[in-house]
């Protein structure tokens, strides 16, 4: 089985998705505040900490799911990690482009289940060359 671009693309916004669902859905539409800024900012440091981050998802059923896909994907320790800090960064540039707005979040990361090519495009450079460069990773480890 390949892993190309899209592949990954789809399987990042689908990470990006379960992080929203775990951490931030009680957010509900509201635009984020300072304080709300912030509290997302650490939330999002949290999830940097593979304990804490297992912590979390192991509270949502949906993201539990998710994380086994992600690990399945991956095949390691190393390119999981690797995944979830990627995933952290199209979250975070998600919220910038959306302007913290929870519910565009989430329609930007449902229409990037169906066009993973649209949300790349949506994504700085950097971060498309490291979607590109973890796709390459994953495929090389498969091969």
């Amino acid at each position: 089985m390949t892993f190309n671009l899209p592949h990954v693309a789809r399987f990042i916004g689908t990470a990006a998705a379960a992080l929203l669902l775990a951490q931030a859905a009680p957010l509900g539409a509201q635009q984020l505040d300072p304080a709300a800024t912030e509290a997302l900012a650490t939330t999002l440091k949290t999830l940097m900490n593979p304990a804490q981050r297992s912590a979390a998802i192991a509270g949502n059923s949906q993201a539990t799911g998710i994380d086994q896909q992600v690990r399945s994907l991956t095949g390691s320790e190393a390119l999981t990690e690797e995944f979830y800090a990627l995933a952290l960064d199209v979250f975070s540039e998600l919220t910038q482009a959306a302007g913290g707005d929870i519910t565009k979040m989430s329609e930007m990361l449902d229409r990037g289940k169906s066009d993973p090519a649209g949300l790349v495009a949506m994504l700085s450079p950097q971060t498309q060359e490291r979607l590109r460069q973890l796709s390459t990773k994953i495929s090389d480890q498969r091969k």
